[in-house]
C-alpha cells in the first residue's frame, strides 16, 4: 500500500522547461512545491569534459530508457503497433532537466497564425479550402496575449538573435545581440537575398555574450565548442533549466526535487486531483505526493498516459470524433517534417565545419504560417528554411554524393575531399493536425510496471506530403544559388507513410487547449477543463505544431499557466477562464 506523506502547495511531474519555469515561479511566490523526476539527479557540474561523441550521441547516455518504458507506434490504424525499443530512433530525455538540458537552443516565437489558424484561414480562403481530414481549430488565446510571456522566457534564457524582418511585433528588443556569424552562414543568407527572401541569423539559447537574467541567473558566452545537441553544456552557456529556473526554484527554499520518482498516477476523487501516486526506481516503495495543485510538466507521452491511465477526461475516439484525450497529436517527423532538404557539395569552396553551437545558423520564413498566398497551394501552413552550422563531430559525419560506393578507394577520397565542402538546408515543415492521427493506451504492450504503453498513430494526409515537397523544393533552389557543384534532395517520396522515428523532441498535442470542452482539454491557462486544480503543461497542450521548434512556446505558456496557478491558489477554487459558450451566455 502507498504511503501518503504530507501535503504541499504543489507537486508537479518533471523538471524541464515547462516544469521548471512553473516550479519558479511557484516557490518564488511562496509556495511549497516537489517536482518528482524519473531520472536521476544531475548538475552543469556533471557535464564539464563531456564532449563525448559516442556517449551522448551514439549510446544517448541522457535519453530515456527505452527497455523499461516507451511508446508504440504505427502508421495506419490498420496496422499492429509495434515498440520503439532503440534510442536512435526516439531521443526522449531524463534526468533533471529532462530534454531542455541536452537541446540546441533554437528559440523561435510562433506566428499570430497558428494561434488563430481555423479563423485565418476561413476568413481568407473559405471553409473549402480545408483538407477533408483536417482538424485545425483556434487554440482560444491570440499572439497579442501571449506576447508578454514569450519576452518573459527570452529574457529568462537569454536570447541571443537578430529581428525577423517579416517576424510579428515585439513589446521589446532582445536580450543578447546575434552569435557569431561564419562565411557558410553569409553564404546562406546571401542566396536566400538574392533571391529575394529575407534570412536572419537564428535565434538562439546559446549565448553570445555572458548573460545575467531577471533572476540573478548568469549564463555564460558560448564559445562555439558543437557538442550542444544531445549532450550537457560544457560551459554553462546555454540556456537550460538546471542553469536558470531549477537554480531560481532552488534558492527560495520552498523546492525539493525527487529524482528516481516514476509517477504512475494522478490521484483524484473525479473532481478534483488530490495528488500524485509514484515509485522510488531505487527502492521500489510507493508513494502518494498530495498537494493543492497537481502539474503535469511531462513530455508529451508523459502527460497523455497519465491522464488516460488515470481515467481524467474522455479518451478520443477517431471513428466517433468523440472524446479529447489523445486527439490532435502532431510533430516534426523525421521524413517529413524535419530531416529534408537539399545537401549541396562543393569542389572549390572548403569551409570550417567542425566548430559550431546547437544553435549557430540562418533561416527565412518567407514560407512560414500564411506569409505565402495558398489560394492556389494544395495544403495549408508552410516551412521554415534553415541552414544549421552545427559543427561537425568526426564519428557522424561522413557525407558522399549519392551513387558514391559505400565503402572502398572511391569513399575513402570523397568522404575526406567533401567532409568541409557540404552544406545541408533544411525544411523544418509544419505537421497539421488530422482525424487519424491521435494517441491512446496500447491493447499489448506493457511498460516494466505492468501499466500500457502509449500508442501513436500517425497518418500522414496528402497535404503533408504537398507541403514537405514544397518545402524540399525551396531548399534545391537556394542550394543552387549557393553555388553548389552537386545537389543531392534529401526528399519525401508520394506514398510517403510515418517511419517510426522521433529524432527530435517536437511532438505535440493529445492534451490540447481551445474555448470548447468537447474538443479541447484545457484551456489558455492548461487548466482542465473537468479537473480544475489539475494543469497540463508542454507541448501536449499545443493543438499543432508551427514550422518552428516548439520550446520557446512551451515556457511562453508555462510562464501564463503559473500565473493561472498563483491566482488559483490564491482564490477560492473554480476554471480561471469559462469556456467560450459560458462566457458568451
Amino acid at each position: 500500500m502507498a504511503e501518503e506523506l504530507e501535503k504541499v502547495d504543489a507537486v508537479i511531474v518533471g523538471t524541464g522547461w515547462a516544469g521548471g519555469i512553473a516550479a519558479a515561479e511557484l516557490t518564488k511566490a511562496g509556495h511549497k512545491v516537489v517536482a518528482l523526476e524519473r531520472g536521476k539527479a544531475q548538475s552543469r557540474e556533471d557535464f564539464i569534459g563531456a564532449k563525448d561523441e559516442l556517449k551522448y550521441s551514439i549510446r544517448y547516455h541522457m535519453m530515456q530508457d527505452l527497455s523499461k518504458d516507451t511508446v508504440t507506434t504505427r502508421s495506419s490504424r490498420k496496422d499492429v503497433a509495434r515498440p520503439v525499443r532503440n534510442n536512435s530512433r526516439a531521443r526522449m530525455g531524463n534526468d533533471t532537466g529532462g530534454a531542455s538540458a541536452h537541446w540546441n537552443g533554437v528559440s523561435f516565437r510562433w506566428m499570430p497564425y497558428d494561434f488563430e489558424i481555423y479563423s485565418k484561414t476561413v476568413e481568407k480562403y473559405g471553409k473549402d479550402k480545408i483538407p477533408k481530414n483536417s482538424r485545425i481549430q483556434d487554440w482560444g488565446i491570440t499572439y497579442d496575449e501571449i506576447e508578454p510571456y514569450y519576452d518573459k522566457y527570452e529574457k529568462t534564457t537569454g536570447v541571443s538573435a537578430e529581428e525577423n524582418p517579416i517576424g510579428p511585433w515585439r513589446s521589446d528588443e532582445y536580450p543578447n545581440p546575434r552569435m557569431k556569424s561564419t562565411p557558410s552562414i553569409d553564404l546562406f543568407k546571401k542566396a536566400g537575398e538574392s533571391l529575394g527572401y529575407h534570412p536572419y541569423h537564428l535565434p538562439s539559447g546559446n549565448m553570445s555574450e555572458q548573460y545575467t537574467n531577471p533572476d540573478g541567473e548568469t549564463i555564460n558566452a558560448c564559445v562555439y565548442c558543437a557538442f550542444c545537441e544531445e549532450h550537457g553544456c560544457d560551459f554553462g552557456a546555454k540556456a537550460d533549466p538546471i542553469v536558470t529556473v531549477l537554480e531560481t526554484a532552488n534558492k527560495t527554499g520552498n523546492f525539493e526535487i525527487r529524482n528516481e520518482s516514476t509517477v504512475t498516477e494522478v490521484v483524484h476523487d473525479g473532481s478534483k486531483a488530490t495528488g500524485l501516486k509514484y515509485i522510488d526506481n531505487l527502492t521500489g516503495k510507493e508513494y502518494i505526493q498530495p498537494a493543492d495543485i497537481v502539474v503535469l510538466a511531462g513530455f508529451v507521452f508523459t502527460n497523455n498516459k497519465l491522464l488516460l491511465k488515470s481515467k481524467i477526461g474522455e479518451p478520443y475516439d477517431p471513428e466517433t470524433e468523440t472524446g479529447v484525450i489523445g486527439r490532435n497529436f502532431t510533430g516534426h517527423f523525421s521524413n517529413i517534417s524535419t530531416y529534408i532538404g537539399a545537401r549541396g557539395f562543393f569542389n572549390d569552396k572548403k569551409f570550417n565545419l567542425a566548430m559550431g553551437a546547437g544553435s549557430l545558423g540562418a533561416t527565412l520564413d518567407d514560407f512560414s504560417g500564411d506569409n505565402i498566398d495558398h489560394s492556389d497551394l494544395d495544403f495549408l501552413h508552410g516551412y521554415e528554411i534553415r541552414y544549421y552550422h552545427l559543427g561537425k563531430r568526426p564519428i557522424a559525419n561522413n557525407d558522399v554524393p549519392e551513387g558514391t560506393p559505400a565503402w572502398g578507394k572511391e569513399y575513402k577520397e570523397k568522404n575526406l575531399f567533401y567532409h568541409n565542402r557540404n552544406i545541408l538546408v533544411r525544411a523544418k515543415v509544419a505537421f497539421l493536425p488530422n482525424r487519424y492521427t491521435y494517441l491512446d493506451l496500447d491493447p499489448t504492450y506493457k511498460d516494466e510496471l505492468g501499466d500500457p504503453l502509449l500508442r501513436v498513430t500517425v497518418e500522414y494526409q496528402e497535404d503533408d506530403i504537398k507541403r514537405a515537397q514544397h518545402g524540399v523544393d525551396t531548399c534545391e533552389e537556394i542550394v543552387k544559388e549557393m553555388g553548389a557543384d552537386i545537389i543531392d534532395r534529401v526528399d519525401v517520396d508520394d506514398n510517403a507513410e510515418f517511419d517510426h522515428m522521433f529524432y527530435t523532441n517536437h511532438f505535440i498535442g493529445g492534451a490540447i487547449m481551445g474555448e470548447d470542452p468537447k474538443t479541447s482539454a484545457v484551456n489558455r491557462y492548461s487548466q482542465m477543463w473537468d479537473m480544475e486544480n489539475l494543469f497540463v503543461l508542454g507541448g501536449s497542450s499545443f493543438p499543432h505544431v508551427s514550422s518552428h521548434d516548439p520550446t520557446e512556446t512551451i515556457g511562453a505558456f508555462a510562464y501564463l499557466s503559473s500565473e493561472g496557478m498563483i491566482d488559483y491558489l490564491k482564490g477560492d477554487g473554480g476554471l480561471l477562464i469559462e469556456p467560450k459558450e459560458k462566457k458568451e451566455a
